[in-house]
């Protein structure tokens, strides 16, 4: 993928010194999965063009991106991100322009607030779930005068129609930090998928580079949206600060120290402080997370004095390594001894799961293939069988709430599949009579009449505990 801007403003290679590169040099920046490569290919005082060439190492990616496509086990490896200028590209512009984007020129600081003439060419972008009349919602209201050039599937197979890939070509008078900003944000919008987590901590960086001209753009809930691929909680958040109004969710939080304090709470937070709760609730010392990842729940229960033994189970080794890091494993020689994290598989009996009393599986089970549930529940219920197991899942029907979320679209695209309320019921109640448990489901999240909340979660507790 290549970004190339030009510009006529005279002299024209004053480019170079907005972007501190020099014209004559070929520069190279590293990135998470790869190279960027800085080069130009016209240098005039008439006419100069930057370029900004990705070279993306597939391997790389095939490690750290997840499947793009539930329906293609492959997708993992055969995918477009090495060749679309997506949310990659904007990292790279981020990095390789640093100081335009930020709008710093050392030599000519003047250069900053020159509004000069633009071109930029963008080859391929995605733009799946609104195309073209996407593209130019985006860009049109900033002032851009926009050509779209849309390629078909296969050249020799035109039958088979359009693809979602497109050649992009702007033209606007402007300033350089002013268009790098716009490009920083609205590439990784155009795509929905990303190659990083996208957390609260993309609302802070979102909201540096987009705050000055998202305010007045009639699209800016969609444009918000999509860079937060379409989580609501997030949108919100950013939304309200942009706004003005940082309050989001407050609710109070009893710590162990007995001091209460405020804090904003995201649907996942929620998540994991009623499933810590319910963990309290039911006396557990002994608690199994599986599933763990970089060990949020792991590090709420080990405020409690009452837990005196955590382990933390993940498939994978690299979202153990951070739960390691996170929870500063190597700094803290006491809560060591409380905590073991395992690289394991919930579809292989593992003596090292047994004697909890509480396992918990928080948003685990939709990320596992329908036809091997039965071979997890019979890991957990009958090989392990923990004295309670609590289960959280999405609830299906609370898709709609989320705008541009299609109803047959998941939430995630490492899920596999996503229940409704009487799907989860019916499973969890299945298993209840089949190992001899008890199940009560409660709801997590704000709950919506006829749709139910976000999050649904499932408590078993054992029959006959020995």
């Amino acid at each position: 993928m290549i970004l190339s801007i030009t510009t006529t403003h005279y002299p024209a290679t004053d480019l170079g010194f907005l972007l501190h590169k020099h014209p004559d040099k070929l520069q190279t920046v590293e990135l998470s999965m790869g190279e960027a490569h800085i080069f130009y290919t016209e240098k005039t005082d008439q006419k100069t063009t930057a370029n900004l060439l990705l070279d993306i190492d597939s391997t790389e990616v095939a490690r750290n991106h997840k499947n793009p496509n539930k329906d293609f086990s492959l997708g993992q490896y055969v995918n477009d991100r090495p060749y679309i200028a997506s949310s990659l590209m904007s990292v790279a512009v981020a990095k390789a322009f640093s100081s335009a984007l930020n709008g710093n020129c050392k030599n000519k600081p003047e250069l900053v607030t020159t509004k000069m003439p633009f071109e930029v060419c963008i080859v391929v972008i995605s733009a799946p779930k609104g195309g073209e009349n996407l593209i130019r919602k985006l860009f049109e209201p900033l002032g851009y005068q926009v050509e779209i050039k849309r390629y078909i599937l296969d050249e020799n197979f035109e039958e088979w129609g359009n693809s979602k890939y497109y050649t992009l070509n702007l033209q606007h008078n402007i300033t350089l930090q002013e268009l790098l900003s716009h490009l920083y944000v609205l590439m990784p919008a155009l795509d929905n998928d990303k190659h990083y987590f996208v957390s609260h901590h993309e609302i802070e960086k979102l909201l540096e580079k987009g705050e000055k001209w998202l305010k007045n753009h009639p699209h800016k809930e969609e444009i918000i949206s999509r860079y937060l691929i379409n989580l609501h909680d997030l949108t919100k958040q950013a939304l309200q600060k942009l706004n003005g109004n940082e309050e989001i969710i407050a609710s109070p939080i009893t710590e162990t120290n007995s001091e209460i304090r405020i804090k904003k709470e995201t649907l996942h937070q929620k998540r994991l402080n009623k499933v810590a709760d319910e963990v309290l609730k039911l006396g557990a010392k002994k608690v199994l997370d599986l599933g763990c990842g970089e060990g949020k729940l792991i590090k709420i229960l080990l405020k409690e004095k009452q837990i005196t033994q955590i382990t933390g189970m993940d498939v994978v080794y690299d979202e153990l390594l951070k739960a390691k890091k996170n929870l500063h494993l190597d700094e803290l020689p006491l809560d060591q001894q409380r905590i073991t994290l395992i690289q394991g598989s919930l579809m292989y009996q593992d003596a090292r799961l047994e004697g909890f009393d509480v396992a918990t599986l928080v948003e685990v089970i939709e990320h596992l293939e329908p036809n091997r549930l039965f071979a997890f529940e019979k890991v957990v219920f009958e090989c392990a069988k923990p004295k309670n197991v609590i289960v959280t899942t999405p609830n299906q029907e609370y898709n709609v709430m989320w705008k541009q979320l299609d109803a047959d679209t998941m939430r995630h695209d490492d899920h596999r599949f996503e229940w409704t309320r009487q799907e989860f019921q019916h499973w969890a109640t299945n298993i209840a009579k089949k190992y001899d448990y008890q199940v009560d489901f409660s709801a997590i999240g704000e709950e919506v009449e006829n749709i139910g909340s976000p999050s649904q979660m499932a408590v078993f507790q054992m029959l006959n505990y020995k």
